[in-house]
């Protein structure tokens, strides 16, 4: 059984980053871009180094990569929940188009530049797909008339892909499984469905024998920080809700308080009127029939005879 989670950065960041993993990476990817834009060979920009990380240097574990087509990839896994998380990748999208320029350069030099972000929580509303895709569109044909090309944003939502083994058809679901479930996986008893991938069987290998003791400390500092973040994330919605219900009663018996002194005066008014009737019916009494009475003071004819008796 795989004992770590690639889902905390460190790590995704070892197992996709690192030099010997590139056909790793070249997988992933080419599992998420369409298949006219297949890659053959990654230059990693950042590749996994232990000394960055050392001292407790910790920085956004992304990873930056060029194509043999000189297509430009920013991968990053993200477990903590950021509802920013659109900016912000649209502006590291910004930064790895404007640090291809140096002075002197002419803008047709510039290169596609893809954003992949793979998100343990949910970011797009209304919207049940794992896998969505954004590019500059033609409003009026949504088309993107092979102009402002050098866009493309990825969101993969961990969440949402909800397949089991045997629904599993295409390289994207695998790798999303294996990524779900890798540290509950037991690679002496792999689903068929990921065993006959060769390129997951690496991965699972893998993340078994990834970390040593240093790297096992870094790790673990950061699925602590992991699992702290979510702690006070749940305490946070824990207490809001608390509080929401709390002022939702308090607001409910204000509503109620306001709403019987408003029946209270109605009814003392209906009431006054009543007995006002009453009191005119009864002076009519001796002059008048039961129904000319009814009709003058709003009283049923079976009160006035009631009166009467």
């Amino acid at each position: 059984m795989c004992r770590i989670n690639p889902k905390i950065d460190f790590a995704f960041k070892k197992l996709f980053g690192s030099e010997q993993n590139k056909d790793l990476l070249i997988s992933l990817i080419n599992a998420i871009i369409s298949k006219e834009e297949k890659i053959v060979t990654v230059n990693l920009k950042n590749p996994y180094n232990l000394a960055d990380y050392q001292n407790g240097k910790m920085s956004i574990l992304d990873i930056k990569a060029e194509d043999e087509k000189g297509h430009l990839y920013n991968i990053e896994m993200q477990v903590a929940e950021d509802f920013d998380f659109d900016r912000r990748s649209l502006y590291y999208w910004g930064k790895l188009i404007t640090e291809q320029l140096s002075e002197g350069m002419m803008y047709r030099q510039l290169h596609k530049t893809i954003i992949i972000n793979i998100l343990d929580f949910n970011i797009i509303e209304d919207n049940e797909d794992f896998h969505n895709e954004y590019e500059i569109l033609n409003k009026k044909n949504c088309k993107t008339d092979g102009l402002h090309d050098l866009f493309e944003l990825h969101y993969i939502e961990l969440k949402k892909f909800r397949k089991e083994y045997s629904e599993i058809t295409n390289s994207l679901d695998r790798w999303i499984s294996f990524l779900k479930y890798a540290n509950k996986l037991d690679k002496r008893n792999l689903p068929l469905e990921l065993a006959k991938d060769s390129k997951i069987i690496k991965a699972i290998k893998e993340v078994d024998r990834m970390f040593d003791e240093e790297e096992r400390e870094i790790y673990n500092v950061r699925l602590q920080s992991q699992m702290d973040f979510e702690s006070k994330l749940d305490s946070a919605l824990e207490k809001g809700l608390r509080m929401g219900i709390e002022r939702g009663i308090e607001r409910g018996i204000e509503q109620g308080i306001e709403q019987g002194i408003e029946q209270g005066i109605e009814q003392g008014i209906e009431q006054g009127a009543k007995r006002k009737s009453l009191e005119i019916a009864k002076k009519l009494l001796d002059v008048l029939d039961d129904e000319t009475i009814s009709q003058k003071t709003g009283l049923s004819v079976i009160e006035i005879r009631k009166l009467r008796n």
